[in-house]
């Protein structure tokens, strides 16, 4: 298989107990990718996402712009790898 684009972001702020996750996979199906979103026990919300580079920055995008009175900060990392997800879920 061909190595696919494949970004990890965090989100910190008031991110959990709001919706965030299942906000998530509304916007996750507006888009081709896959991957999933989970909340972490230090309170921040984890999402991997891997699809195309542009579809997959659009995706992250449209998820901060939707939840943006939530998020104080985003941290993203960025790779090429082996697809390891199938659909996106809330996990």
């Amino acid at each position: 298989m061909a190595a696919i684009h494949h970004e990890t972001a965090f989100f910190t702020g008031r991110v959990q107990g709001v919706g965030f996750r299942y906000a998530t996979l509304q916007v996750a199906k507006e888009f081709e990718i896959s991957g999933y979103v989970c909340n972490l026990p230090d309170g921040r919300v984890k999402l991997e996402a891997e699809g195309t580079e542009q579809e997959v920055a659009l995706f992250i995008s449209s998820v901060e712009e939707r939840m943006h009175g939530f998020i104080r900060k985003v941290e993203r990392t960025t790779d090429r790898r082996e697809p390891q997800f199938q659909g996106f879920s809330i996990t």
